[in-house]
């Protein structure tokens, strides 16, 4: 039986990639590769299934050897720029995009990327354009309508609301894709606020914000939440015990959390903020799963739960503050802080997170058996120049 070509076998895991089966498709490539290896194409798509498995040093790996032997692909290119963009290097994923575009500027996939990455740079308005382009070349795809919601509403222009219902009217949504475009148009004072934010929006969100989080937090936003939230702790008493870090995020939280704690857990909805927070060894465990899913699993577990910037992607804090009670062993302490919310129980903010008003969340403590032992006020990290108000709270379980 005659060997197959590396021509075959390319084409092989092409079609085993597009049908999901990327282990099969990234053995073939690697064959291929043996038979030749400076194949442009099987490093290329060696680069696209390294991405989509999360592998992103691999992922970079593979689309720069691509690319260095077909620096003026538009295609090679275009997957460069957009695992530029996952690893959080936002300014050479704009530069590679670019150059894609100028070579092949009719690719949608290209323009929203390009979109999303100057959003993520802070430049909206640049953004609107190629998204508006994208949405012209693929008017039946619903990411790049998206998009264009999310960008129009952060540059403050009108459209923000049509372009998200535009998504949801496409028959192609699938259920996460729609509860996001939901999520924005109640933001925008459009359909009824939910009692939460999407998992899978919150989850995706982390997940792209991962490579760059600690950089914009501690710089670009002055974040100093899980400090102040550690030095509230130990000021209300709380010497050492097992600690549970809610929304660990890559671990920034637990760095303060670490001198009091036991044993430190944490728990995040993202992977990719997970894979973060192994890298610093903090953590004697970490958990992939929604908070309502795991607290409930770990009944009398904690001597303090913690959570700095968690609480403002949920709005009733009713059903999470009688997890945490649960979870808590007696006189256990709860530790978080909410955004400072006024005249209704919570509200859902135009940065898609939710304000709470503090008397309504002691009050929710209260009914879930939560004492109050400190309250502060303070400000949690700066947006857009605009110090974000906030407060702190730890409560004790009876």
């Amino acid at each position: 039986m005659a060997q197959a070509s590396a021509d075959e076998l390319l084409r092989d895991g092409a079609a085993r990639h597009a049908r999901g089966d990327i282990a099969m498709a990234e053995r073939l490539y690697r064959r291929v590769l043996k038979l030749r290896p400076d194949d442009a194409n099987a490093l290329n798509l060696l680069g696209v299934a390294a991405r989509q498995r999360g592998d992103l040093p691999a992922a970079l790996a593979y689309s720069a050897q691509a690319l260095a032997r077909q620096p003026t692909s538009p295609v090679f290119l275009a997957n460069r720029g957009g695992t530029l963009a996952e690893a959080g290097q936002l300014a050479e994923a704009a530069a590679a995009l670019r150059a894609a575009l100028a070579l092949r500027p009719a690719d949608p996939v290209a323009l929203r990327n390009l979109g999303q990455v100057l959003c993520a740079l802070g430049d909206a308005a640049a953004a609107i354009a190629p998204l508006k382009r994208a949405t012209d070349l693929a008017p039946a795809t619903p990411e790049p309508w998206i998009a264009l919601a999310h960008a129009l509403r952060e540059a403050g222009q009108e459209g923000a609301a049509e372009a998200a219902r535009r998504a949801l009217a496409l028959p192609c949504l699938d259920p996460a894709l729609a509860g996001q475009a939901r999520f924005l148009l109640a933001a925008l004072g459009a359909e009824a606020v939910p009692d939460r934010a999407p998992a899978a929006y919150v989850r995706d969100l982390f997940d792209l914000y991962a490579p760059r989080f600690d950089q914009d937090l501690e710089g670009r936003l002055g974040y100093r939440t899980p400090g102040l939230l550690a030095a509230l702790v130990a000021r209300a008493g709380f010497a050492t015990g097992r600690v549970l870090d809610l929304g660990c995020g890559t671990g920034l939280s637990g760095i303060p959390l670490k001198p009091m704690a036991e044993r430190l857990e944490g728990l995040d909805l993202s992977p990719r903020m997970l894979a973060e927070a192994a890298k610093r060894g903090l953590y004697d465990a970490l958990h992939e799963a929604d908070l309502l899913a795991f607290l409930p699993t770990r009944r009398a577990g904690f001597d303090l739960v913690a959570a700095a910037d968690v609480l403002n992607y949920l709005g009733d804090l009713g059903p999470t503050l009688a997890a945490i009670a649960a979870a808590l062993r007696p006189s256990g302490l709860a530790a978080f802080s909410i955004e400072r919310g006024e005249d209704s129980p919570y509200a859902l903010g135009a940065g898609l997170r939710y304000r709470h008003d503090p008397g309504h969340v002691e009050a929710l403590a209260a009914a879930a058996g939560l004492g109050l032992v400190a309250r502060e006020e303070t400000v949690l990290r700066e947006e857009k120049g605009v110090p974000v108000a906030g407060v702190l709270f730890v409560f004790r379980r009876g």
